[in-house]
């Protein structure tokens, strides 16, 4: 398993011949905060083309479209709390499935009425992504994303990106204000 820092770079599909199933899992810890609220955060899968934007609408995978019609790619549902250890929630993606268009899937992490609630990353510690095989749930690799967000309230976790017939991972680890909307802009959602 290979754990990576912000900003490195990983050939998923060299180092794994024939690797087709993986499973993406987020998850993440609320500090101490006492707003009242319940924390949400959300995953999302953004399916886009060699500009960085979606091709339509529904190439954005979330708790509203938990699955691309390709079959590619499917959210396993909405967690509401993150309580626990692991995965707070995950994305099953079949590299075999995902269409010709499609050069980059960028993985990132919402906290749901971040606004209205007067919540941020900066409440929010221990955010990792990893994955793994599916076929024999071998953890291939994992980015923890450590302590360095305050005021945003998205996160641009990692992205697959497809270089030739390979699969690469991208820690990307880049915060957002604005929350979702503001990811949606960024890769042409209408919303």
């Amino acid at each position: 398993m290979i754990n990576l820092f912000k900003g490195q770079k990983v050939n998923l599909t060299k180092d794994n011949p024939g690797l087709s199933k993986i499973l993406v899992g987020l998850g993440w810890d609320i500090n101490k905060y006492d707003g009242g609220s319940a924390f949400d955060l959300d995953a999302e899968a953004f399916l886009t083309g060699a500009n960085g934007k979606v091709p339509g609408d529904s190439e954005f995978i979330f708790y509203g479209n938990l699955q691309h019609s390709s079959g590619a790619v499917q959210h396993m549902g909405d967690n509401r709390t993150g309580i626990g250890d692991g995965d707070d929630e995950q994305i099953k993606i079949d590299l075999s499935k995902i269409p010709a268009g499609i050069e980059k899937i960028a993985f990132t992490v919402t906290i749901y009425e971040a606004e209205e609630r007067k919540q941020n990353f900066g409440q929010v510690s221990n955010a990792f992504i990893r994955i793994y095989d599916e076929s024999n749930g071998k953890e291939l690799i994992r980015y923890d994303l450590g302590e360095d967000f305050s005021v945003e309230t998205a996160v641009v976790v990692g992205e697959l990106y497809r270089q030739g017939a390979e699969w690469k991972f991208n820690a990307v680890g880049s915060g957002f204000k604005g929350g979702l909307k503001a990811l949606c802009q960024n890769y042409g959602v209408n919303i």
